[in-house]
């Protein structure tokens, strides 16, 4: 049943992406007001998202911010559909790299076998998986993921991720696909969407980020230094509905800094420059801020040893999530 299921999925969506895009945009558009006023989509998040990292915006205007966003969600939702048929040239007219020509050269002159590059959820990310038909045929590309719960929708995206020639990487088999990688003898581009929320085990460094300490993650930089990576960080583009432009532009530590993880800092900075400018093309839908710094300092002040730590904290946050109050 559950391949059926799989297939009859498959052929809707692969057939709406045969229409044109002009035409998938009538849907979005259609989309828009059910997506918001009748659903109401993660209204609550979104809202309470866009409140606290623009508390100097009048109601009026975060609210404007509120409506854009849910409109290209909507865009973005019909353009993720039309991948499944879209053509290399029509894909390569839609979404441009610049910058990429100097990636490609600084990762051939290097010893090393990666470039990292650094990614938000901003724009349509999707169509970044375009990429591998822009280079070279002595390097490959490939993105970082986390596997999804329901295992038609991962099959499906991995699918979509995979057409242009890409490889989607589990995220907790990185390192050692990346060395595997390494062994073949071909050089790569790895896509890092680092903006998500850490879980628990994962979180030991906060950065200032739309007006709260905010936890990074910090194990693309890690596996970065042990393989020897050249960092980069794409900037994307919303040119005009339906049509992106990538922006690659280096990432370098400082020689000297006090800074424990510079690059991480670096890319959470330049991603928060490209939200202040265009805020509704950011994914606000997603509990960015679940896990507080206030939290973590107050059990590590409890707890001294990491392991308990940890545990502490995954207590506390089951407890929260389960309606119990927690101090």
């Amino acid at each position: 049943m559950k391949k059926i299921l799989y297939i009859l999925l498959f052929c809707g969506w692969y057939v709406m992406s045969l229409l044109p895009l002009r035409v998938l945009y009538l849907f979005s558009d259609l989309m828009f007001p059910v997506m918001y006023y009748v659903v109401r989509y993660r209204r609550e998040i979104i809202r309470e998202n866009i409140t606290n990292s623009f508390p100097d915006k009048t109601y009026k205007e975060r609210i404007a911010i509120e409506k854009k966003h849910y409109r290209f969600f909507c865009d973005q939702i019909v353009e993720t559909i039309k991948e499944f048929s879209i053509s290399p040239k029509e894909m390569s007219r839609r979404m441009e790299f610049r910058g990429l020509d100097e990636a490609c050269s600084d990762l051939e002159a290097s010893p090393y076998a990666y470039v990292f590059l650094y990614l938000g959820h901003y724009c349509n990310w999707e169509w970044i998986s375009s990429l591998g038909i822009h280079l070279p045929d002595n390097q490959c590309c490939a993105q970082i993921y986390h596997p999804l719960r329901n295992a038609h929708f991962n099959n499906l995206f991995l699918h979509l991720r995979g057409r242009f020639g890409s490889e989607s990487i589990a995220m907790h088999n990185t390192l050692r696909r990346l060395l595997s990688k390494r062994k073949e003898g071909r050089k790569a581009i790895i896509g890092f969407i680092s903006d998500q929320a850490p879980k628990w085990p994962g979180i030991n460094y906060f950065v200032p980020f739309l007006q709260r300490e905010t936890a990074a993650l910090t194990g693309s930089e890690q596996i970065g230094r042990k393989v020897g990576a050249l960092y980069y960080y794409g900037e994307v583009e919303r040119v005009r509905r339906g049509y992106y432009v990538c922006h690659i532009r280096k990432m370098e530590a400082p020689e000297s800094t006090d800074c424990e993880y510079p690059i991480t800092t670096m890319y959470m900075e330049r991603l928060e420059q490209q939200i202040l400018k265009r805020p509704e093309f950011w994914l606000w839908s997603h509990k960015r801020w679940k896990r507080t710094k206030e939290e973590y300092m107050a059990v590590c002040a409890m707890e001294s040893d990491p392991k308990a730590r940890v545990q502490l904290l995954m207590h506390r946050e089951w407890l929260r999530e389960h309606g119990y109050e927690v101090k």
